[in-house]
C-alpha cells in the first residue's frame, strides 16, 4: 500500500497561509506522501475547472506526486433534476481524467431533506441511488476511471447500507471508498465494518476520532454527535480510538494494495499533525 493525503486535511493551513491546491501538491511531496487526493477544485485566476485541472496535473507531473483520487459531492435524492445530476457527475469524470486520477468518489445522497421527497427509508431510496451510480460508472469506465461511494453522510454511512448499494449497482467498475473512521458516524463498529467493506475497496481513508459516550455531558467545541448521540472529535492518526491498524490488516488480508489516504479533521495545527499522521501511517503499513 502507498500513502496519500486528502487536500481537505490542509484546510486550516490553506486558510492561514493562502496556499492554493497547486501549492498543496508541492507541500505534500515535501512532507513525504506518495500521492495527493483532491476534494473538489478551487480554480485560481479566473480559470475554468478544466483549465485548472490541467494546471494541477502539470504540477503533479513536475513535482513527481500523482493525483490518486478525485472526490466530489453529489445527491441523487435531493437534486432538482436527477438526469442533470447524472450529467454533472459524468462531466466531473472528465475532470478526473484530466487530473490523471484513476478514481473518482462521489456521494450518493445525504438523505432526505424535504417533505416533497420522502426517502426516509433506505429501501425506498436504494433503486434511485443505484440507478444514478450505475449510469455514472458506465460513462466513467470509458475513460478508465473507477467510481466509488464513501461511507459518508449519515444516510449511507454504515457498512450494511453501502454494501447493498454496491451490490445493487452490480458493476465491477464501481466500488467503495472505505473510510475506516466514518463508520462511527453511523454507530457502526469500524473493525467489523471494514471486514464487510474490504472486498469492494477502491480507495481508503484513514481517519481517527476521540470518542466519548453520549450519556455524558456535551464536551463542547470540536465534538459532534453520531446518529445515535455518541460524541466524536477528529484526532491525529494513532492518537484516537479508531482501530486503524486492525482495519488495515483486514484490508491487506483481502488483497487491497492501493492508496491509503490520511484525512485529518482534528483541532491541532495541520502541518505538525499531518507529520505525525504520516509517521504513524508508515509504521502501521510497514508492520502489516
Amino acid at each position: 500500500m502507498k500513502t496519500s493525503v486528502s487536500s481537505y486535511s490542509f484546510s486550516s493551513y490553506s486558510d492561514k497561509t493562502g496556499a492554493t491546491q497547486k501549492d498543496l501538491i508541492k507541500k505534500a511531496k515535501e512532507m513525504g506522501f506518495d500521492s495527493i487526493e483532491f476534494i473538489d477544485l478551487s480554480p485560481e485566476n479566473g480559470l475554468s475547472q478544466k483549465e485548472y485541472a490541467e494546471v494541477l496535473r502539470e504540477e503533479s507531473e513536475k513535482v513527481g506526486l500523482p493525483i490518486a483520487n478525485y472526490t466530489i459531492g453529489a445527491d441523487f435524492l435531493n437534486c432538482d433534476d436527477f438526469n442533470k445530476e447524472v450529467e454533472r457527475l459524468c462531466a466531473q469524470a472528465d475532470i478526473a481524467k484530466i487530473l490523471g486520477a484513476k478514481g473518482m468518489r462521489h456521494d450518493a445522497t445525504v438523505g432526505y431533506k424535504s417533505e416533497e421527497k420522502s426517502y426516509k427509508s433506505f429501501n425506498e431510496a436504494l433503486p434511485v441511488l443505484a440507478d444514478g451510480c450505475r449510469q455514472v460508472t458506465e460513462y466513467a469506465k470509458t475513460l478508465g476511471i473507477a467510481t466509488m461511494v464513501e461511507n459518508h453522510g449519515f444516510f449511507c454511512q454504515e457498512s450494511s447500507r453501502v454494501e447493498r448499494l454496491v451490490g445493487a449497482v452490480g458493476d465491477p467498475n464501481f466500488g467503495w471508498l472505505v473510510d475506516v473512521g466514518n463508520f462511527l458516524c453511523g454507530d457502526d463498529n469500524p473493525a467489523s465494518a471494514v471486514g464487510r467493506a474490504a472486498a469492494f475497496a477502491k480507495y481508503v481513508h484513514v481517519k481517527d476520532f476521540h470518542i466519548k459516550s453520549g450519556s455524558e455531558f456535551d464536551p463542547g467545541d470540536g465534538f459532534f454527535t453520531t446518529r445515535g448521540g455518541t460524541y466524536l472529535r477528529g484526532a491525529i492518526l494513532g492518537h484516537g480510538n479508531v482501530p486503524v491498524f486492525q482495519c488495515l490488516k483486514t484490508l491487506k488480508r483481502s488483497g487491497y494494495d492501493g492508496y491509503v489516504s490520511v484525512e485529518f479533521e482534528g483541532m491541532e495545527d495541520n502541518i505538525p499533525a499531518l507529520e505525525i499522521c504520516l509517521e504513524n501511517l508508515k509504521k502501521m503499513l510497514n508492520s502489516l
